[in-house]
């Protein structure tokens, strides 16, 4: 059995929406790596507590952490931001597991009829089950994520085991192929009580700090408030940390395997 991990960066609404782009990430792994997989995070918790004082059970948000928003505004300099974001991908980086990572740029969309956390999970699950597929046909999996979308997360994996069209890499055309491997609905977890919810969400936000410079509006500006910790060419040194345990064949289109429709 594998487990898969999801988060997401950005609003999934359109054509109303306050995001140009969503992104959806997995984390994905076999259940007999679990531990190890955990004990290492603990650990790594452990270090940054003694060193600067991050609370073990404390929740960690990318973004708000980066951002010098609450809960952590005031708790730590730009400098120690950005030395724990690094700590942390150099964490994941370490651990015996996979990630996808899918892109909607909303500014391609041309029709007010596109679902874009649909098509985000459906492009998602379909590569988490080709990569399974390939180590072992039979392998299963689950989907575990926060509670926020869980009803259309349902929804959609529910339909894509009965009826999945995937688009044909070679002409506009699509064909049938659908879910076989995916057992049970996505069980809803607090993102506090999962540090690999937390951990996908870190990986989010570096991928939507890639999309907005690199995929979907180049040199693109991000906030005031993420440049006084990180600079421009960052996400680049991040992702090249995270590179073992990005599934590159995701997108042979990208060179971190990002998916990016439409």
């Amino acid at each position: 059995m594998y487990l898969s991990y999801f988060d997401e960066s950005g609003d999934d609404g359109y054509p109303l929406t306050s995001s140009n782009f969503f992104v959806l990430t997995s984390l994905y792994f076999h259940e007999s790596v679990w531990k190890e997989n955990y004990t290492k995070i603990v650990n790594h918790r452990k270090y940054i507590k003694e060193k600067y004082n991050f609370p073990i059970k404390f929740e960690m948000h990318s973004k708000e952490f980066v951002s010098d928003k609450n809960p952590f505004h005031g708790m730590f300099t730009p400098y120690q931001r950005r030395q724990i974001i690094y700590s942390f991908c150099v964490l994941l980086s370490s651990l015996d597991l996979k990630a996808i990572n899918v892109v909607i740029n909303k500014k391609n969309i041309n029709r007010d009829s596109y679902d874009v956390l649909k098509n985000a999970l459906t492009y998602n699950v379909q590569r988490i089950e080709n990569d399974l597929n390939y180590l072992r046909a039979d392998a299963k999996f689950m989907i575990i994520t926060d509670e926020g979308r869980i009803s259309k997360m349902r929804q959609t994996t529910r339909m894509i085991q009965k009826i999945n069209y995937i688009p044909s890499q070679f002409s506009n055309d699509s064909y049938r192929k659908e879910i076989k491997n995916l057992i049970e609905d996505p069980m809803p977890k607090k993102s506090s009580e999962s540090y690999f919810i937390q951990l996908a969400d870190m990986l989010c936000f570096i991928i939507s700090l890639y999309a907005k410079r690199n995929l979907c509006s180049p040199n693109d500006t991000w906030n005031k408030r993420i440049l006084n910790v990180l600079n421009y060419g960052d996400e680049i040194k991040l992702l090249d940390k995270l590179k073992p345990i990005l599934n590159l064949k995701a997108s042979r289109k990208n060179a971190y395997g990002i998916v990016c429709y439409p």
